[in-house]
C-alpha cells in the first residue's frame, strides 16, 4: 500500500533532536508499550534480539535514523526511524502516546521496503 505523500512531514533536525529528547525522558520515567503484532514478534526472533536490547535500540535512535513523520492518529504523530541491525534494515515508528502515561512504539521490524532517511548523506 503506498501512502499519500500529501500526509507526510519531514522535520527539521533540531524538530527531531527535541522530539528524542522528550521522547527519551518520557520512555525512562513512564516505560513503553510495545503493539503486539505479528511482524514484531518476528524480527525479535529472527534477528535474536531481546526485548532489553529492543529497549535500548529504541533509546539509541538518533536523528540520523530519522526518516519521516506521519500525521496524528489515534496515537499521536508518529514518527519513523530506520536503523541497521548487522546488515539488516530495522523499520521503528514510535509516538509519544497520552500524557502521564508510555510511550507507544507501533511498529519495530525488518523493513519491507529501502527506507529513504531525512538526514544520513548516501555514502
Amino acid at each position: 500500500m503506498r501512502r499519500d505523500s500529501r500526509y507526510i512531514m519531514i522535520k527539521t533536525k533540531q524538530e527531531v533532536e527535541a522530539f528524542l529528547g522528550q521522547f527519551g525522558i518520557k520512555f525512562d520515567v513512564w516505560g513503553i508499550f510495545y503493539l503486539d503484532r505479528d511482524k514484531n514478534e518476528e524480527a525479535l526472533k529472527a534477528l535474536g534480539i531481546t526485548p532489553k536490547a529492543r529497549d535500548e535500540i529504541v533509546r539509541q535512535l538518533q536523528p540520523d535514523d530519522y526518516v519521516e513523520t506521519l500525521p496524528a492518529d489515534f496515537f499521536d504523530e508518529m514518527w519513523v526511524f530506520g536503523r541497521d541491525m548487522d546488515g539488516t534494515e530495522l523499520y521503528i515508528k514510535i509516538a509519544m502516546g497520552r500524557p502521564n502515561d508510555r510511550t507507544i512504539c507501533i511498529s519495530f521490524h525488518i523493513a519491507e521496503h529501502p527506507i529513504n532517511y531525512a538526514f544520513k548523506k548516501e555514502e
